[in-house]
């Protein structure tokens, strides 16, 4: 993919179809008019795989509809049945995905992330919560809710008017309302507990990296550390997102105000340099694999024919650049 968007074909004054047709390659390997199945783990894999590969070409204007809508109507429904394991990775690539999700789109998904949160989000304040499924569900469900506001009127009980139909006014949501507001005041009692909890702890890291007595120990500590700090950050973009959702109007967040806490923190914007490298969207460090899958050989051929069909005749810059990274031994297609 890397190569691919090194050529000029597919290049910054591509045209959208250009983009649309790499998504649509890529929609194939993940199978998505297959069933799903979840005891499939390479299914899952491959699915979560795909859709991170697809995320620099929905930035472009390619569509995400229909991972998006797979996810609701195949992999929501079954989530419970999904290894612990592979549910942070799935629901971490869908948070990503929905700033480019359309208005339809959006509509359709909310149910299936409103169900969601309903069920992460305690109704009252508890012990602990899963901070990183709650970050990506309400990470999703503003992005979503920014596109088409309307919906959540009946979804958790807002009174937003758009002089649509679908607004609903005249429908009594008020229990959705009160469940949602008990639930997002609920989460919040629980992350500020945990946060003082935290910050007692972390006060701790300096202190005990100066007293290890090993490298081994000393590297313990601060892998510690950083996930604390991870958390941290996690804790306070809960924070950010539910407090805007109180009122009975809110305000639902569709811009980059919020960076998920495992993505890399914005930093101040340096000089940029001609030739630069396109780069992935930041992860946590530990991206999908990108596994083989079921035609993955066909995934190839079909990607580097079509690069080359695009290819200046007498190697102009786009083959100039594709060879360049070919022999530094990058590859063009999957591991």
């Amino acid at each position: 993919m890397d190569f691919l968007r090194s050529l000029s074909i597919f290049g910054d004054t591509a045209p959208r179809e250009s983009f649309q047709e790499l998504i649509e390659i890529i929609q194939a390997q993940a199978d998505l008019d297959a069933q799903f199945d979840v005891s499939d783990i390479d299914h899952i894999e491959r699915w979560t795989s795909c859709i991170y590969m697809a995320l620099p070409i929905f930035t472009r204007g390619a569509s995400s509809s229909k991972f998006l809508n797979y996810f609701a109507k195949q992999i929501v429904p079954v989530f419970d049945k999904i290894p612990e394991e592979k549910k942070l990775d799935l629901l971490k690539t869908v948070a990503a995905s929905s700033p480019y999700a359309v208005a339809q789109d959006s509509r359709q998904l909310l149910p299936s992330v409103v169900q969601l949160l309903k069920k992460y989000m305690p109704g009252k304040k508890v012990d602990d919560i899963n901070h990183n499924y709650v970050e990506c569900l309400l990470y999703t469900f503003h992005h979503l809710a920014h596109k088409t506001p309307n919906t959540t009127n009946s979804l958790c009980g807002y009174k937003i008017v758009t002089g649509q139909p679908s607004d609903r006014l005249g429908e009594d949501f008020s229990e959705h309302y009160k469940d949602f507001i008990e639930r997002l005041t609920g989460t919040e009692d629980t992350v500020r507990a945990a946060s003082k909890r935290l910050t007692q702890g972390m006060a701790d890291f300096n202190k005990a990296i100066s007293s290890a007595k090993t490298e081994e120990e000393k590297t313990k500590i601060k892998a510690d550390q950083q996930k604390s700090t991870m958390t941290m950050r996690s804790y306070n973009n809960i924070l950010a997102m539910s407090q805007p959702l109180h009122g009975k109007s809110p305000l639902f967040i569709g811009d980059k105000k919020i960076t998920l806490s495992w993505m890399e923190q914005p930093k101040k914007p340096a000089a940029s340099t001609a030739g630069g490298k396109r780069t992935q969207p930041a992860s946590n460090g530990n991206a999908p694999l990108n596994k083989k899958g079921r035609g993955d050989g066909g995934m190839h051929n079909q990607l580097v024919n079509r690069a080359f069909e695009g290819l200046p005749r007498g190697g102009g810059r786009g083959s100039g650049r594709g060879r360049g990274r070919g022999g530094r031994g990058r590859g063009w297609g999957y591991r």
